[in-house]
């Protein structure tokens, strides 16, 4: 029995981007494969060798985070008592992201972690992140969160805020609308 009532379309769902697709897959793959390197170095070695490298990463990836933090710290402290922003191109962020890969269990991940502890690894990578981040911030279409980060970054170039009022006089709409009470604006 129908109603007569008409079926709800729904809109097409939008398309998947390739990064949402292939991302889980690649985390899979890359989890499987830690294993699967795991376990061969024990067959070859021992599994008491296998757990000590763990235990080892562990205890260097906690050491680089802690130190990158401490330098990062510093930097922003230094940087506070000038009165200035801290200088960009410290490495602490991928120093940071190298121990991290360290403290994770696996031995691909450890070898990726110190390569970026590596200094002109980090510089290269954090010019190469600088450069496309202020690409992908041209390229960004008005309303979307890179052009965000874009006003903001032109508009806040002392850290200051205006409070202020947008009034918007439209032709005929002035004698035609009562002015009325506005709200106060809170500081």
């Amino acid at each position: 029995m129908t109603t007569g009532a008409p079926t709800p379309s729904y809109p097409a769902r939008p398309r998947r981007s390739r990064v949402r697709t292939f991302l889980p897959l690649g985390i899979a793959a890359w989890l499987v494969l830690e294993i699967w390197l795991l376990t061969v170095v024990a067959d070859a070695a021992s599994g008491l060798l296998v757990f000590l490298l763990l235990v080892g990463g562990l205890v260097l990836g906690s050491v680089v985070v802690k130190r990158a933090g401490r330098r990062a710290f510093q930097a922003l402290n230094e940087a506070l008592q000038r009165g200035g922003t801290p200088e960009s191109g410290g490495g602490n962020g991928l120093m940071m992201l190298g121990g991290l890969l360290i403290m994770l269990p696996g031995l691909i991940s450890d070898a990726l972690g110190l390569f970026l502890l590596i200094p002109p690894v980090q510089k290269a990578l954090s010019r190469y992140a600088e450069r496309t981040f202020d690409r992908k911030l041209r390229e960004a279409t008005p309303g979307s969160l890179g052009d965000a980060f874009q006003q903001a970054r032109m508009h806040r170039p002392d850290g200051k805020v205006v409070q202020g009022e947008v009034i918007r006089d439209e032709p005929g709409d002035a004698q035609d609308a009562p002015e009325g009470p506005r709200p106060p604006l809170t500081g």
